[in-house]
């Protein structure tokens, strides 16, 4: 091509050194060979000059010489910015950005035109996507293929001089993925390798494929980057995949070389055989909602039914554990009762002889912990049907003695607990000093609740509003009203060393806890006149 005396290229790659730039300087100070001309000295890579190069040419820069004109090409202006920041300032800057795919065809079909090359898509496109938005790449390995081959270049070719996967090797993997054939995803790498292709370069091809299918997913719309004679298959392979798929099968290639591990890595094979066998195993992702309905167990939006076998057994478990407080039975209810209440769960039926009248369940209700050991389960919910909320469930027609006679120490002790158990009514971070409490009747309606002296409690329930909760909670537990009472027994600071625990006491407290906590029992010891040993 011709030259000129007037333009100065010069590498600042081999001449970046302060001596270089003092030379520059004083050549910039000859004038043009011509009058009305301009001298330009074009410096190419100048982000490779040093920061003393930099300073012999900023006064230069500052004010230049009558018609002449610096050039500065780089890639990395964030370089030059670090080693002289007052050169940017000194110059306007004009940013080059990539040329599209589309761009690249266009020059490539002329530039084959010109030399009376015939080629297709499937030859064009690959170079266009490997050249990455440069013009001079995109012509240097058009040339490069056209070199290696003999008449009208093919897409083998190409991929066989430029080490490209073929979008047809793609497609089979989709295939694969999507057939769920785990023992095909180890077939397919081998014969990645068998073949001789760079596992780097399959890597960054599944990447531009993922994406291009999941354009196609969202939007239907495929633009050049895709081969006119595989656009059908494009389009199918896209209606295999859900969105949520196609994306995070992108997002994990993405985060397989974010920090450059899988290029660096001397196990290449396998960090690509396990990503893929992540997309194969893509149907044992389940929906949120499918999760919600089996921890939860509510039914499904799209079947209206609980999740199959093994998380269908979950829900069923919860369902029996929140009827088990909701299940009460009338204290003073006979069998003609019992056959009238059909949504009441049957009474416990005790393993000895019958018991007595007196020995009948707790007040309707009244929600009871059932022993460990004797109390049976409940039934579980119908098939479709809601669990029973834990709310206190009203009272149903009882005798008139279950609701004006007097109250039972042992129905009493049950309802505290329970109110305790579920905190409500319960002011914050009282419940383990309530614990502690004695709880005595007064008269029929009446709870003395004794706690020890300088309890924080006694503060606390002097509130009324407080105390207003607690009785309500209380009642609503008990199956009737009743008032509480608090009040203070004991000195907190006396000497305790009569209260010591001894292995007679815990006896006691133990089977006091058991008589308490079994109606059945506590009525048969009350109506026999038993003495529990054990």
């Amino acid at each position: 091509g011709k030259t000129s005396l007037d333009v100065v290229e010069i590498d600042a790659a081999s001449n970046r050194g302060v001596d270089d730039a003092r030379d520059l300087r004083e050549r910039a100070m000859y004038a043009p060979s011509e009058q009305d001309r301009f001298k330009i000295y074009i410096i190419d890579e100048a982000h490779m000059l040093t920061r003393e190069a930099w300073n012999a040419l900023l006064k230069i820069l500052e004010e230049p010489p009558p018609r002449v004109i610096f050039v500065f090409a780089t890639t990395e202006p964030q370089k030059i910015q670090q080693a002289a920041p007052p050169i940017l300032s000194r110059c306007q800057r004009f940013d080059f950005h990539r040329i599209g795919t589309g761009d690249l065809l266009r020059r490539m079909r002329q530039v084959l035109s010109a030399e009376g090359v015939e080629a297709g898509d499937d030859v064009l496109l690959p170079i266009a996507q490997k050249a990455d938005g440069g013009m001079r790449d995109a012509l240097s390995l058009l040339d490069q293929v056209l070199s290696f081959t003999s008449g009208t270049p093919s897409g083998e070719d190409v991929r066989k001089v430029l080490g490209l996967v073929g979008d047809e090797f793609y497609l089979e993997l989709m295939e694969v993925i999507s057939a769920r054939d785990h023992a095909g995803v180890f077939r397919f790498v081998g014969r990645l390798l068998g073949d001789g292709y760079d596992l780097s370069e399959f890597y960054r091809g599944l990447a531009d494929f993922l994406r291009v299918l999941l354009i196609i997913k969202l939007n239907s719309a495929v633009g050049e980057e895709v081969r006119e004679d595989l656009r059908g298959e494009f389009e199918q392979c896209a209606e295999s995949f859900a969105s949520g798929d196609l994306l995070r099968m992108l997002s994990q290639v993405a985060e397989l070389d974010a920090d450059g591990r899988f290029r660096k890595s001397g196990q290449q094979q396998i960090l690509l055989e396990l990503l893929l066998l992540r997309f194969s195993y893509l149907d044992r992702t389940i929906s949120l909602e499918e999760v919600l309905a089996a921890v939860g167990g509510s039914p499904l939006p799209e079947t209206g039914r609980r999740p199959e076998n093994p998380t269908e057994g979950r829900p069923r478990a919860r369902e029996t554990a929140a009827a088990r407080p909701a299940a009460t039975v009338s204290e003073h209810r006979d069998a003609d009762d019992e056959k009238s209440q059909g949504e009441q769960v049957p009474a416990p039926v005790a393993e000895s002889s019958p018991a007595p009248a007196a020995a009948e369940s707790p007040q309707r209700g009244e929600l009871s912990s059932p022993p460990a050991d004797c109390s049976p389960e409940p039934s579980p919910a119908r098939e479709g049907e809601m669990p029973a909320a834990p709310s206190v469930r009203p009272p149903a027609a009882a005798p008139a003695s279950a609701s004006t006679g007097p109250l039972e120490i042992g129905a009493v002790r049950r309802a505290w607990r329970a109110v305790l158990e579920d905190g409500s009514g319960v002011p914050p971070g009282m419940g383990f000093l309530l614990r502690a409490a004695e709880l005595s009747l007064v008269g029929n309606e009446g709870v003395t609740i004794g706690l020890p002296k300088g309890s924080p409690v006694m503060e606390r329930m002097g509130k009324p509003a407080l105390r207003k909760l607690i009785e309500d909670a209380f009642a609503g537990r008990l199956g009737r009203p009743a008032t509480l009472t608090f009040t203070a027994t004991g000195d907190a600071h006396a000497d305790t060393s009569s209260q010591r625990i001894t292995a007679e006491t815990a006896r006691r407290d133990r089977l006091k806890r058991l008589v308490d906590e079994n109606p059945l029992l506590a009525a048969a010891v009350q109506e026999w006149d038993l003495e529990l040993l054990e």
